[in-house]
């Protein structure tokens, strides 16, 4: 039978292998070749007789068995016999050659076959392949591709043959009509080629060693003589390049003699492609190899051919690289291989053939010739020697390039040249010149693509590249450390290196550190021998300089202080140990900040600092003069770097101020003034800061130079070298003027305090007022900036006080008249700035200004800076800036002008200016001028000094100015205002007699109370203000309260809503601290407020009538409740707030719920409709009475200040609001309000949904909060529980949540609550019952039932509902009863007998047509298992088992869920001890486990990994239960068919029994309706026989199995089909 079975599951599969699923197919093919593992003859003998006997089978299926069949016969290649072999050879040799057209895959895999077997039986495939290979006949294609194969995958096998073959071959060759054939041709001839030569090159491992290359010579070369005079002329480009291919291997081949006879023809024949194919790598790889083989034979004709050869190979060579095309790339590699090749051969020819061309002015031959240049420098080293000076010379023109390929190209020639010792050569300096000037190239901004050699040359391209080659020149070539060294540092001074000056430093510091190492203590330049070297004050200057800017050219700031250091010796003697502690600091501050974060101010003057501390150092007038000439000199060469050059005019000016000779700082500031540019802004200001420093150590020549200057022709405009352009002389001559007067206000600035005063009216002042008269914007912000430094200097100085400034009026108007020439809508100059500047200091200067002037100043500069539009936020951080600091300057002006007159009325006057601005309607302006205000009262406050005890007569109309704006819309306001106040209330105090230091405590509550003006939320803000105004009330005066009252007023119609309705807050605050009572009628005023709410809109109208209904309440509760409750529904807001109102005080608050109590459980919540009565549809409407009271419920319990009477009332409001609940699900609205509510859903008028059981939700939730169970609310609103309790599809588990949680965090409530809910269980309402027993059956899941001595009663309460004849709550029965498990585990024994018996009776329930009832018994039953009594168990066990087992495939994932946890359960208590009668149903329920681990519902799988976890024990198999356990653990991945292999291994090695029974089990699950459960039937039938023994054959029905896998093979889900097929290949165990 073994043989035939074996046939007939290898049948079944191969009349499977037609399925139209491609994944099937491979299944397929993948069982044969596992039945082919095991029985390898027998299915190569079926797929043999399957391919003979169904001719007509379409090719693709051919394929597929034919793949199989490879397959096999690889891995069974030593067991195969030969007539089986034979019998192989013989059918893939008919498949191959069945049909005379190409049919790829088909004849391919069938061709794989016979290479397969060629392996171990080459003769026999020999004999196969040459019966079909015969002389005078044309071959087929796959005949000849074969012959091709065997020889790459067997070559001492093959070589042997190869002789008869190319005798066969060669006539062939000339049948040959079709480039097809040809083509195939040319690969065996290439592959058999490649196979003789890897022959040779192994003889001594090869089986006949006597093989020699001339045994293939004859035929190689007619071969040759055919494919090179014949086929190579063919238009076809893949035969071309097939034939090509196959003439480099056969080169080799060739006799010497015939090489060297076809040279001449052949390599032109092949350089002749490149002018055919776009992709030349096979001619180029053929070329390579037609060259090694000529070289290798001394070939002489090779001489004649150079010249051809090397143009072609140049041409190719200067092909663009795309690095997204290997094979261009490939080809560029075998390029270089044959240059390399006539390199070692002809060093001479090349060299003349390749300099000439990097003459060309052509990018792309410049480049490719480069790249030869550096490939044969790097690869023909020794042949090159001799040539390094041609090879030098020939850099000349190349050097001039300026297209970027190019220069990388040379940088790259340079970096090889460097490693092979050819820049120490004459011409090597130019190199190196070279590559320094690409490191100075701008940094690139684009990415550049891929380079010519394929590399990534993104970033800075040429530069990056030089910058990289430098650095590793210097630091890993050993032998450029005496080329490169002094050598570099004659490109640190001149300009057009600036670019490279951080790998210049970097190199240099690295060859200097080692040069340092071999010669401690000897100098470093030397310049006896380098004339050309920079000297050590140029290199100075230059590295200082250049330090201002840090960051720049890759951080060239730290590099060029490394350098400094380094080279200490040699700039001077004695500065070695003190830079060796302050250049480290100066590196460690670059180190400690970014480019963003660095100060330039600040760096600049640690530079300045590093410069003067050198400077005292060195203490040589000699040398600091020569380093100020340097400086000098070096001037010109930062024209474009305006910030470097503005530094070097600092350090000038720091060298100057150290020299001891006037006459050299004479000359060198005249030299100053008369070669600066003055057009540019930077360099005046330079120039300014270097007389400024200067005049620190010689203000009286500086003076006089200045003086000189001004008196020289250049301020004349008849004469001078400005006259050749007049339009120009004038501009001109202003910036001259200009950059004089700014060095007139720095030297004032900076020179010593005690000589400006002398020198400030005489010297410098003079000469800038006859410039006043100027229009040129340039000269005015100049003559505004020196004013201000001299101003500042005058009262910086000690004698200010009594200095005595006649021209002080003339300058303040002055300043005023650029202020009001300023345009009004803009700030883009700091005039302003400036001008309010000197203004302030000139203030305080004596004579006192008059009072018209000083209103006249205070108006001027508040008209130009107040009304200044913001600015957009995209605007830069310097407009920002100058903004921030136009604002200080007029702050400063206005408190130095107070200052002035420290009294109330002086203070009234200052804030008399800023009121308009103050009230203005413009947000910016408001913010400003509170800002300035609180400014003005602090100043006040702090400076405050009262002689004797009078009054602040303004107190009150200041405060009422201030205090509305505690409101307003800007925030920054708001925190001004309230500064405002604090300041007010404090100068009060002093004014009363209190001490400065005097803290009192209710004004001081003003500043906490500045947290509550930072929120933008009305509520917050208005009850800040409100406090805000109890504290005023507390510390005004009683005398200024009407003034107060009367401001306050009018900020009533203030334009700022905010800043009115702050105003009503701080009126009714006031009138309520002092006001009388009012006494109305409840229903009028109720009336009247509703109908006054409607007509406006304004926040305090509403706070006000929150307040009269307050009060009408406190004294007629009934009549405000019933007045309210009339009103229309749904409750507009207006409404809403007045019931929120009544919530505010306790005793109140507990009269108005129990009325609202009353009114919801007196009348009944619904009534039926008239649509209900006629049909089975629900239909019931909501009576208004109840409803509105449960809407007025939830607005007064949603105030806080409910909560005390809220837990005076806990059991009854929740009682009676979760009552409300449930009969209000899916009721509607009255017909009346339905309409209504719909057109309010878009409107604003009501706050809530009037939907009853909404309102009723909300109302609870509302109460629950009250009631101090937050945490009952919040683990609702976590867990979804409002929104389940509200929808008539999930109250119950809405309900159920809400009991947990009120057990988990409100135990205390429980016994009131129950006993109250227990009152309902016998309600005519059934929703009400049951929700009442969900509610009271989830009790029992807490402990604290027990804690409170519930339990009894609890159970005896639920126990008596079990006959309700509501399924709903028989079945929250049930569950109840079981949450006494979880609840109180510790009882179950007691009770065990009951709840068993209840458990019972819910599995046999026959009144629930949809088992949830006993889904529910299921449930509980898996829960109480494990604690009740065995005894009580043993009786219901077997019954259990029999009664759940229907439901294990359940169409409802829950009850096949609920079943197969509960199996596990009465698993898990029989505890490894299960009786024979028990054991069965284990047996029983083994199977549907295992598949239903395939289930589709993740809840269903969990349950079977847990009961067959809990069956591990009952089969008494320990490594069973041990493999159970592991792989089945919960949340672990499992691999189903491993797993089911290892089980099913198991069973069978100690259950042998059992196959019988399994295996007919599974076939059950064949036809399920689950497509995972399906598949998974026939893989489980498949691993038990797999893993039976043979003796148990009897047990199984083969035949059946059989048959049942062939239907799945048809259907309809691929995968079962797949699972089919694969398990059809597991039967191989009995096969």
């Amino acid at each position: 039978m073994t043989e035939s079975y074996a046939k007939k599951l290898t049948a079944i599969l191969l009349e499977a292998i037609t399925d139209r699923e491609p994944l099937v197919q491979e299944q397929v093919c993948g069982a044969l070749c596992a039945l082919g593992e095991a029985q390898p003859a027998e299915v190569l003998s079926a797929c043999e007789e399957h391919l003979w006997q169904h001719e007509k089978l379409a090719h693709p299926y051919r394929t597929m068995i034919l793949r199989a069949m490879e397959t096999v016969v690889s891995s069974h290649l030593s067991e195969l016999d030969k007539d089986m072999a034979r019998a192989v050879i013989f059918l893939a040799s008919s498949e191959m050659t069945r049909v005379k057209e190409l049919v790829c895959d088909w004849q391919q895999a069938a061709s794989n076959v016979l290479v397969a077997v060629g392996k171990q039986f080459i003769g026999k495939v020999m004999e196969e392949v040459l019966s079909k290979f015969q002389p005078g006949a044309l071959p087929h294609y796959f005949v000849v591709q074969t012959l091709a194969n065997l020889a790459a995958s067997n070559v001492f096998g093959m070589v042997p043959f190869l002789t008869p073959i190319l005798s066969t071959m060669l006539p062939m060759l000339g049948m040959a009509k079709h480039d097809t054939m040809r083509v195939v041709f040319c690969s065996a001839l290439q592959n058999f080629s490649e196979s003789a030569l890897e022959y040779l090159a192994s003889r001594d491992q090869a089986p006949d060693p006597t093989v020699r290359r001339d045994t293939f010579a004859a035929d190689i070369f007619s071969a040759y003589d055919i494919l090179f005079n014949h086929w190579l002329q063919s238009r076809e480009a893949k035969l071309r390049l097939a034939v090509v291919e196959a003439l480099g291997p056969m080169s080799h081949l060739l006799p010497s003699e015939r090489l060297e006879e076809q040279l001449p023809k052949l390599l032109p024949g092949v350089l002749a492609l490149y002018r055919k194919h776009a992709e030349t790598f096979h001619v180029s790889k053929s070329l390579g190899q037609i060259l090694e083989a000529a070289v290798s034979v001394g070939s002489r004709t090779l001489e004649a051919q150079l010249d051809t050869l090397l143009a072609a190979l140049h041409a190719q060579i200067c092909v663009p690289v795309e690095s997204s095309s290997p094979l261009v790339v490939s080809n560029q590699k075998e390029v270089l291989r044959c240059f390399t090749v006539l390199a070692c051969c002809a060093p001479d020819r090349l060299l003349a053939f390749l300099l000439p061309k990097l003459d060309a002015s052509n990018e792309r031959i410049r480049v490719g010739t480069l790249q030869v240049v550096r490939h044969v420098i790097n690869s023909a080293a020794s042949q090159m020697e001799v040539k390094k000076p041609f090879i030098l010379s020939s850099m000349r023109l190349p050097l001039l390039d300026t297209n970027s390929k190019v220069k990388r190209a040379v940088v790259q020639v340079i970096s090889a040249m460097a490693h092979h010792g050819y820049l120490e050569q004459p011409g090597g300096e130019a190199m190196v010149e070279y590559i320094v000037q690409q490191c100075a190239l701008p940094p690139e901004t684009e990415p550049q693509k891929p380079g010519a050699d394929g590399e990534d040359l993104t970033g800075d391209g040429v530069r990056a590249i030089s910058v990289s080659t430098l650095y590793l020149l210097s630091t890993t070539v050993d032998r450029m450390s005496d080329v490169l060294w002094p050598y570099l540092l004659e490109f640190l001074t001149p300009v057009r290196f600036t670019g490279a000056l951080t790998p210049l430093c970097r190199s240099l510091a690295h060859l200097a550190q080692k040069r340092q190492e071999v010669g401690a203590g000897a100098f470093l330049l030397p310049y006896d021998s380098n004339a050309t070297l920079p000297s050590p004050y140029a290199i100075t200057t230059r590295l200082l300089t250049v330090s201002s800017t840090p960051y720049l050219g890759g951080g060239r700031g730290a590099a060029s202080l490394r350098l400094l250091n380094i080279l200490h010796r040699d700039i001077h003697p004695l500065l070695g140990q003190r830079w060796a502690t302050t250049v480290p600091l100066l590196l460690a501050h670059l180190d400690e900040h970014t480019e963003e974060t660095l100060s330039q101010k600040e760096w600049e003057e640690k530079l300045l600092a590093f410069l003067r501390d050198t400077l005292a150092v060195v203490s040589d007038n000699t040398w600091i003069c020569q380093l100020s000439l340097e400086m000098c000199r070096q001037l010109p060469c930062y024209n474009g770097t305006p910030q470097e050059k503005n530094f070097l005019y600092k350090c000038i000016g720091t060298t100057l101020g150290a020299a001891s000779s006037k006459e050299v700082v004479r000359k060198h500031l005249q030299e100053l003034l008369e070669t600066a540019r003055y057009q540019v802004e930077a360099e005046r200001e330079g120039l300014a800061c270097c007389f400024g420093i200067c005049a620190i150590s010689h203000l009286d020549d500086v003076l006089a130079q200045l003086e000189d200057f001004m008196r020289s022709d250049v301020f004349r405009k008849s004469t001078g070298i400005f006259n050749i352009f007049k339009d120009r002389n004038e501009n001109e001559v202003e910036k001259v003027r200009s950059t004089v007067i700014l060095c007139y206000g720095h030297v004032a600035a900076r020179a010593p305090r005690e000589l400006v005063l002398a020198k400030v009216e005489s010297d410098i002042l003079r000469n800038i007022f006859q410039y006043f008269s100027t229009k040129d914007p340039a000269l005015k912000l100049c003559l505004v900036q020196s004013v201000c430094m001299a101003s500042q200097a005058i009262c910086s100085s000690a004698q200010a006080g009594s200095f005595h400034f006649s021209r002080k009026a003339e300058l303040v108007a002055q300043m005023m008249e650029f202020i009001k020439a300023e345009p009004p809508d803009s700030l883009r100059t700091p005039i302003r700035k400036k001008a309010m500047l000197a203004c302030t200091y000139l203030v305080s200067l004596e004579p006192a200004l008059e009072e018209q002037v000083q209103a006249d100043m205070v108006h001027g500069c508040l008209h130009s800076v107040m009304a200044v539009p913001p600015e957009p936020e995209a605007e830069d951080d310097r407009q920002e800036s100058l903004y921030l600091d136009t604002m200080h300057a007029l702050e400063d002006l206005l408190t130095s002008l107070l200052r002035r007159n420290m009294t109330p009325q002086g203070l009234q006057i200052m804030v008399e200016h800023l009121s308009p601005w103050i009230k203005s309607p413009r947000g910016h302006e408001r913010v400003r001028a509170l800002g300035l205000s609180s400014c003005l009262l602090h100043h006040f406050l702090e400076h405050l000094h009262v002689s004797a005890l009078v009054p602040f007569h303004n107190l009150g109309l200041l405060i009422g100015l201030f205090s509305p704006r505690c409101a307003d819309l800007w925030p920054a306001t708001r925190r001004e205002a309230v500064s405002c106040v604090h300041a007010l209330l404090y100068l009060q105090l002093g004014y009363e007699g209190f001490s400065r230091d005097y803290r009192d405590d209710v004004a001081e509550r003003l500043l906490t109370l500045q947290e509550g003006l930072v929120q933008p939320d009305p509520a917050v803000l208005f009850h800040t203000c409100h406090s805000i105004a109890q504290i005023i009330a507390k510390r005004l005066p009683p005398e200024q309260l009407i003034s107060l009252l009367l401001t306050l007023f009018e900020s009533l119609g203030d334009s700022d809503k905010n800043c009115s309705r702050a105003a009503t807050v701080m009126i009714n605050c006031l009138l309520r601290e002092r006001g009388s009572m009012l006494q109305e009628k409840v229903p009028e005023i109720v009336s009247v407020l509703r109908s006054k709410l409607q007509e406006t809109r304004e926040e305090h109208v509403l706070q006000a009538a929150q307040h009269s209904v307050y009060l009408l309440a406190s004294q007629h509760c009934a009549a405000v409740v019933s007045s309210l409750l009339g009103s229309p529904l749904p409750f507009d807001s207006h409404t809403c707030s007045l019931w929120r109102a009544l919530a505010t005080e306790p005793s109140l608050s507990t009269q108005v719920l129990a009325l609202l109590l009353e009114k919801v459980s007196r009348d009944v919540p619904f009534k039926e409709t008239r649509a209900f009565l006629l049909s089975s549809s629900p239909g019931r409407e909501a009576t208004l009475l109840p409803l509105a009271a449960t809407c007025a419920l939830y607005e007064v319990l949603s105030v806080p200040a409910s909560g005390p009477v809220v837990l005076e009332l806990y059991p009854q409001l929740f009682t009676t609001l979760l009552l409300r609940v449930s009969c209000t699900l899916g009721v509607l609205l009255p017909r009346s309000l339905q309409a209504k509510e719909r057109r309010s859903v878009g409107s604003a008028l009501a706050p809530r949904s009037l939907e009853p059981c909404s309102s009723a939700v909300d109302a609870l939730q509302a109460m629950l909060l009250r009631g101090g169970s937050e945490d009952v609310v919040q683990r609702m609103e976590l867990e979804g529980g409002w929104r389940l309790l509200g929808s008539s599809a999930g109250h119950e588990e809405g309900v159920t949540r809400l009991a947990s949680a009120m057990a988990r965090s409100a135990g205390p409530r429980l016994p009131l609550v129950m006993k109250a809910l227990v009152c309902t269980q016998s309600s005519v309402y059934e929703t009400q019952r049951v929700t009442s027993t969900a509610f009271l059956a989830e009790l029992l899941a807490a402990n604290v039932v027990n804690d409170l001595m519930l339990l009894e009663s609890l159970l005896d309460n639920l126990a008596a509902r079990q006959k309700d004849t509501c399924a709903s709550v028989r079945r929250l029965v049930l569950r109840g009863l079981a949450n006494v498990a979880s609840g109180s585990p510790e009882k179950v024994r007691a009770h065990g007998p009951q709840l068993l018996t209840a458990m019972m009776g819910g599995l046999d329930d026959r009144d629930d047509p949809h088992s949830l009832v006993a889904l529910e018994a299921m449930t509980g039953l898996a829960r109480l298992l494990d604690l009740v009594e065995r005894r009580d168990l043993h009786s219901v066990l077997l019954h259990v088992a029999i009664r759940i087992r229907p439901f294990f495939d359940s169409e409802k994932v829950e009850l096949r869920s609920a079943s197969i946890r509960l199996f596990g359960h009465l698993n898990k208590a029989c505890h490894g001890a299960c009786e024979d009668v028990f054991l069965e149903q284990v047996v029983a329920g083994l199977v549907p486990l295992l598949l239903h681990l395939r289930d589709p519902q993740a809840p269903v799988t969990n349950a079977c990994r847990f009961a067959l976890r809990m069956c591990g024990p009952n089969l008494q198999h320990e490594e069973l239960a041990a493999a159970f356990q592991k792989h089945l653990q919960e949340g672990r991945g499992l691999h189903f068919g491993e797993f089911l292999n290892a089980t099913c291994k198991l069973l069978m090695h100690h259950f042998p029994e059992l196959l019988g029974r399994l295996a007919a089990t599974s076939l059950f699950y064949f036809k399920s309706s689950w497509e995972d459960v399906r598949a998974a039937a026939p893989m489980l039938a498949g691993f038990l026989v797999l893993h039976a023994e043979p003796e148990l054959q009897p047990q199984v029905d083969l035949e059946q199995i059989t048959a049942a896998l062939q239907l799945l093979l048809k259907d309809p889900a691929p995968l079962v089909r797949m699972k089919a097929a694969e398990t059809l290949g597991r039967l191989v165990k009995f096969a």
